[in-house]
């Protein structure tokens, strides 16, 4: 499953940086959706399947860590490059005219950076604060690393970790909602005032946006209930299942919704991979 999802993603990444029709905004967003998500599985499988194969439970604490950075730093990213394709949808849609004035390579670039950059910082304060922590029990109750599970452990003050942590749910969840639900309340506005054409534009070119998204806030959702709830009365199968369904799901959900209905990336993996069949 995993060289699966690793096989989808990278092909679709490939697809986008080798075909030169592609390098627009939108792909470009989509290319780093991508690439967020394999980063996100590479922090997972790899550890979780050497503890699989021998039976080995036990992690270091500087991996531990390590793991916790890369898993929740791919989280906050990926909201944020959400975000920014929601707000380029926003601009193709409900400003086509100003679209290539407003959507300028350097401001994509600066977007594509922020997406990234943002997560990794907080995310580097949050591990900084968290390895300063001292920890009474070494038991964790799931199959990877987190913070939360981490500042359970601890016998120390954690009101500045879990300060931050409210700053960075504000920071990497809430702002991005907030600017998602904006966009899209613009996009439906136009979409319900303007002809057949533009409203079949607007659900083409949204729906893997929204199916996407979607599916990455029901992960979340589970992650969450998960985390901040007694979940001892579920069965344990069902625990690891809704702890993994933001790490595993989503990376193999957004290959697919991306590859089939996009056409012109469809088509293009077709010119280049079936021509000569």
């Amino acid at each position: 499953m995993n060289a699966l999802k690793a096989g989808a993603n990278s092909l679709l990444v490939y697809v986008i940086c080798v075909s030169q029709s592609l390098h627009e905004p939108m792909y470009v967003f989509i290319c780093s959706l991508f690439l967020n998500e394999l980063s996100g599985s590479s922090a997972l499988f790899p550890m979780l399947l050497t503890q699989i194969l021998s039976d080995d439970h036990q992690v270091a604490v500087p991996l531990c860590f390590l793991q916790n950075f890369f898993l929740f730093s791919y989280g906050g990213s990926e909201l944020l490059i959400l975000t920014v394709m929601s707000y380029d949808r926003y601009l193709a849609i409900c400003c086509p005219l100003e679209y290539n004035t407003r959507m300028t390579p350097n401001r994509m670039v600066f977007l594509v950076a922020l997406a990234w950059v943002c997560p990794w910082v907080l995310c580097v304060v949050m591990t900084s604060v968290s390895a300063t922590l001292h920890l009474c029990n070494n038991v964790i109750h799931k199959v990877y690393c987190d913070n939360h599970s981490i500042t359970k452990s601890a016998c120390s003050d954690t009101s500045l970790i879990n300060a931050w942590g409210l700053f960075i749910s504000v920071v990497c969840i809430v702002l991005p909602l907030v600017v998602i639900s904006y966009s899209y309340v613009c996009i439906l506005r136009v979409c319900f005032s303007g002809s057949k054409q533009t409203r079949q534009k607007a659900v083409s070119t949204c729906s893997p946006h929204i199916a996407s998204l979607l599916n990455f806030s029901f992960g979340g959702c589970f992650e969450i209930l998960q985390s901040r709830f007694d979940m001892s009365s579920v069965p344990n199968v069902l625990r690891i299942f809704m702890s993994l369904y933001w790490l595993t799901c989503q990376p193999l959900f957004t290959p697919v919704v991306y590859g089939l209905n996009l056409s012109k990336v469809w088509l293009i993996c077709k010119s280049l991979f079936l021509s000569n069949v």
